[in-house]
């Protein structure tokens, strides 16, 4: 009798403590109620949404590929979503956590459940609390479904700038209410929500983080901890969050009605998560990963550039590779540069040094040649109707010297330098544009260009590429 007494009562235990967990440690006080908006989409329209802008968020950001920190985002994360009340919970919705390797203090849901958070954002945090809150926040987002409800309301207020292009060619199908979201032109995925889905997602992550066994006052102490590091910036939360008016003073208040006992605060997880996270060379910023575009490498040619990581440019190799292009070009370049183009011009570029950005590829290191068609057969004024032309689209191009005679596979030809303003980057860049004339007047240029911090770097090897280029049409 004994022996069963003392089964019996480990039983009990053993049944209390997963009661602890499922009932959650919080004391029941009159909350804010929160209701869903009206909302013309379906659940099933949130999933596909979220998917599709899932697969691309997947191509295009870098994902941290380190299992513990990814387990023990997702262990946090599903602690949280175990925790939304019912009255938010929807069929189907599948909750899921990445990483991606960004400096950017920031993160994003999508609909239907998959998360995003920023290395940076968990490095921030000062202890595990701050960083839950934040996934709360977002876990709300997607549980309220404010990015189809604003979609209904028609408000919009636009993407966040140049990190995600999606548009209607990959919501696929017949015309329908997902369909329709595309044809409204709104990124439903990277809405800025309004103030008021903010105070809603602040409310309900705050009751979240409560039935988790978090304190829900990490999350306002969260948002000053974004605030002091600069998230208002650029690819920063509080730039794609704008912040409702007393947003502290609220969350606290709805906390005072959420006391947990013995909040999960510290863990030995957190830190060691960061301390991992630490080891790690630093990752780039959102300007940065969004410059590079989509990685679609090509080596013989096509008109694809290549997504890339970001972060630090190479140098230039010492080794050379000889290309023959255009028809009449043969040039050598370092080898650890990639080449990309079509039949009226090529670029060679380290990697990282190009991309994608607003649907237009860029480069930020590196030489382009082309030919420019003009009936003008002066060298000069055929020279300064390209930098015109360049200008039209480089809002920042200016002329920075005078011409300078040049020799270019033993023809005259001009150089000039030029500065500009990347505007994937934002960074200062120094350009050297060269050209001469082919037999039929058209006009031969070579473009070298790199940022204003670099130009030392690569300029031997600019002076060794002209100096490589042989001309034979």
């Amino acid at each position: 009798m004994i022996r069963n007494h003392y089964r019996n009562s480990r039983m009990l235990i053993a049944w209390l403590a997963v009661s602890a967990i499922f009932l959650m440690p919080v004391s029941v006080f009159p909350q804010t109620k929160l209701t869903l908006h009206s909302n013309k989409y379906s659940v099933q329209d949130d999933i596909k949404l979220g998917r599709q802008a899932a697969a691309e968020a997947e191509q295009q950001f870098p994902l941290l590929r380190d299992g513990e920190v990814q387990s023990y985002v997702e262990r946090v994360g599903n602690r949280l979503a175990a925790a939304i009340p019912a009255e938010f919970r929807h069929p189907g919705f599948q909750y899921s956590f990445r990483v991606i390797n960004a400096r950017d203090i920031n993160a994003f849901a999508l609909p239907g459940g998959p998360m995003y958070i920023n290395r940076g954002m968990i490095q921030a945090a000062r202890r595990e609390g701050e960083m839950a809150g934040v996934m709360a926040h977002e876990i709300s987002h997607v549980a309220l479904r404010h990015g189809t409800a604003q979609a209904t309301k028609g408000q919009k207020y636009g993407l966040l700038a140049g990190i995600l292009g999606i548009g209607g060619q990959i919501l696929g199908g017949p015309a329908g209410a997902a369909a329709q979201i595309a044809g409204q032109g709104v990124g439903v995925y990277f809405l800025k929500f309004s103030r008021e889905y903010e105070t809603e997602a602040d409310i309900l992550g705050a009751q979240i983080m409560a039935r988790a066994g978090y304190d829900p006052r990490d999350l306002a102490a969260m948002f000053q901890t974004i605030e002091r590091q600069g998230g208002g910036s650029s690819g920063g939360f509080l730039s794609s969050h704008p912040s409702p008016q007393n947003r502290y003073a609220r969350i606290n208040q709805e906390a005072q009605y959420l006391r947990v006992q013995n909040p999960i605060r510290d863990t030995g997880e957190f830190a060691r998560t960061q301390a991992r996270l630490r080891g790690y060379p630093a990752a780039p910023s959102m300007a940065e990963i969004a410059r590079t575009g989509q990685r679609n490498p090509t080596e013989g040619g096509g008109n694809n550039p290549q997504d890339s990581p970001g972060g630090r440019v190479d140098y230039p190799s010492t080794r050379y590779r000889s290309y023959n292009e255009l028809g009449f070009l043969t040039v050598g370049v370092p080898d650890n540069w990639r080449k990309l183009g079509d039949n009226n011009s090529v670029w060679f570029s380290p990697e990282g040094g190009y991309g994608q950005y607003q649907n237009q590829a860029v480069f930020t290191h590196g030489v382009n040649f082309g030919i420019s068609q003009t009936q003008n057969r002066n060298l000069r004024q055929g020279t300064e109707e390209l930098i015109n032309s360049l200008a039209q689209g480089n809002r920042s191009l200016r002329q920075s010297t005078n011409f300078q005679r040049a020799t270019v596979s033993g023809r005259v030809g001009l150089s000039a330098g030029l500065t500009n303003v990347n505007e994937a980057t934002g960074q200062p860049e120094t350009i050297t544009l060269i050209t001469t004339q082919l037999r039929n007047g058209d006009l031969f240029y070579m473009v070298a260009v790199a940022p204003q911090s670099e130009a030392r770097s690569f300029a031997s090897a600019f002076n060794n590429i002209l100096r490589s280029v042989r001309v034979n049409d």
